[in-house]
């Protein structure tokens, strides 16, 4: 097992302090969304990994309100960009115009777009054309544009939480499996408990409204996300890492029933994904290192996306929540 070294001791008080930071604000995000701690703090884990979140939920239950309030409490800028099937690519990055000052002289001067934010909502992705789409796949992996050969880069920390409707498929246009692969997490925002949805129809229905704290800064946050980095893992983890990511993918002959219904699975960065994922859900829980339960525990949140069933598979009413449930046991 890999344990913190004598280099590493001056690091426990951080992380304590840390995970004490992150836990007042998983808190008072919390007062605001209600009955949706699971989603808040997987989205945290997105956002001290230092990745984006597809979020995929009906209508109403919050997502546009979380990121507006993950950006309050954490101290980021956020911005919102509803995608519609007419969006263009500049209406996301930008773009140059030309400006004629006084002697004749005319330069362009390229107008930033929403995506130069550090907390950025892509409301109903999938609702936008593939070129569309397509204008966030440099900035989510490589966080700067190009526009017309000139290099913009992108506000640090930049993080994309996506928003996709389970319902109303048409006239939509799935996401390509590249632009899936760049969110670290898929998060399932279901329906919140009746106790939770009673809390919210008193706080949201009265005068008053919740304030949302703040309370961590920009460079509060890079600082975690680079804390998060140092965490150690400890060699089962990364086993079961591994056993788990090499057991989704089809043709390996480590599962029969990935075999049979499973069309492709996770490639490595699904093991990336699991091994910054794993180390910033030790940190909010007030650990100092991961274990395989929380390897199993975002099992899902990491592979669903990451996979496809076959014909077969759909034919004969298998889903992919049992069929990584199945896996993510076989690493206990």
């Amino acid at each position: 097992m890999t344990s913190i070294t004598k280099t590493d001791d001056n690091i426990v008080p951080r992380l304590e302090a840390a995970s004490e930071k992150i836990k007042k604000a998983h808190k008072s995000a919390a007062s605001v969304i209600f009955g949706q701690d699971v989603v808040i703090k997987r989205a945290l884990i997105t956002i001290l990994s230092g990745g984006h979140a597809l979020l995929i939920g009906v209508p109403g239950l919050a997502k546009t309100l979380m990121v507006d309030t993950l950006g309050k409490v954490l101290g980021l800028d956020a911005k919102r960009v509803q995608f519609t099937p007419d969006l263009m690519p500049s209406d996301i990055i930008g773009s140059e115009v030309l400006d004629e000052a006084q002697g004749m002289q005319r330069s362009f001067r390229f107008i930033k777009g929403p995506v130069f934010t550090q907390l950025l909502m892509a409301d109903e992705i999938n609702r936008a054309s593939p070129k569309t789409q397509s204008a966030l796949l440099q900035a989510m992996q490589e966080h700067h544009v190009t526009v017309a050969g000139e290099r913009h880069d992108i506000p640090q920390p930049f993080h994309v939480l996506a928003t996709q409707n389970p319902l109303e498929q048409e006239g939509t246009y799935p996401l390509p499996e590249a632009q899936l692969d760049r969110f670290l997490l898929q998060i399932d925002v279901d329906y919140p408990d009746i106790a939770a949805e009673r809390r919210m129809l008193y706080a949201t229905t009265g005068t008053s409204e919740n304030e949302v704290e703040t309370i961590l800064s920009t460079k509060e946050v890079i600082d975690i996300q680079k804390l998060v980095r140092q965490i150690p893992v400890p060699d089962k983890v990364v086993e079961a890492i591994l056993n788990l990511v090499r057991a989704a993918r089809p043709g390996t002959g480590i599962d029969a029933n990935t075999d049979k219904y499973i069309s492709w699975g996770p490639g490595p960065r699904a093991s990336q994904a699991f091994m910054m994922a794993v180390r910033a859900k030790a940190l909010i829980e007030g650990r100092l290192a991961p274990s395989v339960d929380d390897v199993i525990e975002l099992a899902e949140p990491i592979l669903k996306h990451r996979m496809a069933l076959t014909f077969q598979a759909r034919a004969e009413g298998q889903e992919l929540n049992a069929i990584i449930a199945g896996l993510a046991k076989s690493v206990e």
